[in-house]
């Protein structure tokens, strides 16, 4: 699936925020503003935005439309500009949810499960059944492409690939980490979740490669692109529901060490 790179701002955000709106004190004593609840409609148009652009952009990827969103919804294109003033908000609204959402099932699997393989399976079969991995932002998707021999990567490529942290093993160690490079700036907040989602992942993925389970040179990186693929969209439920199966069986199966 291709995703639509794009840039948000923290100022765009603010206008697609929760089920309340600012409202200005009309006593004229200058108390401040004060927050009202969203009409009953209003927040119905709110939900039904919220569901179609979940379902438009797993299907079509973030450069869908906002027509097709507001087509989906039932609603006219107007009424999802009011609550997202651009594409860009309304992309970063559900990139943030689905983040959170992964992060909050790695959490789970990390609690729940005492034998590292089963936590690190039950996470990619949660995660895929969900269908989470097709809106994972492009922050946490991207893979640095190596330097090729003699000639090394273009301009482009480089630019490309200092923008996220790399994943990297350290010779002899054997262990993971996640090692920092120059970016360009996102808003704190994607800052943040994209941080705890790869933290809690790389938590799952150490501990099943210290007991062996795990191919050493699997990194964060590829556990993420397994949810990101093996979801297909098919227009068929259980044709889509089967495919995911088979498909993740398998690249479990290429996961796992061999010794």
């Amino acid at each position: 699936m291709h995703i639509q790179d794009t840039h948000w701002s923290s100022a765009s955000a603010l206008a697609a925020g929760g089920g309340t709106v600012s409202a200005t004190a009309g006593n004229g004593r200058g108390d401040g503003p004060r927050t009202t609840p969203l009409r009953v409609d209003a927040q119905r148009n709110l939900e039904h935005v919220l569901r179609a652009a979940r379902e438009v952009f797993g299907e079509l990827g973030y450069g869908a439309p906002m027509e097709d969103v507001a087509r989906r919804a039932r609603v006219g294109v107007g009424t999802v500009y009011r609550r997202f003033p651009s594409k860009d908000v309304l992309v970063r609204r559900i990139a943030e949810e689905e983040t959170s959402r992964l992060t909050d099932q790695a959490r789970a699997a990390l609690g729940q499960e005492d034998e590292p393989w089963s936590a690190l399976s039950r996470f990619l079969r949660t995660s895929v059944a969900s269908g989470a991995g097709r809106l994972l932002p492009p922050q946490v998707l991207r893979v640095g492409v190596p330097e090729e021999v003699g000639g090394g990567a273009g301009a482009g490529s480089q630019a490309e690939a200092a923008r996220v942290p790399q994943q990297r093993t350290q010779p002899g160690a054997g262990e993971l980490r996640l090692v920092a490079e120059e970016r360009e700036p996102v808003a704190d907040a994607d800052d943040a979740g994209a941080a705890a989602l790869l933290e809690v992942v790389g938590r799952l993925v150490e501990r099943a490669r210290a007991a062996g389970e795990l191919r050493p040179d699997v990194s964060v990186s590829d556990v993420l692109l397994v949810i990101a693929t093996a979801a297909p969209s098919l227009p068929d439920a259980a044709q889509q529901a089967a495919a995911s199966a088979r498909l993740l069986e398998i690249l479990l199966e290429g996961l796992r060490s061999r010794t």
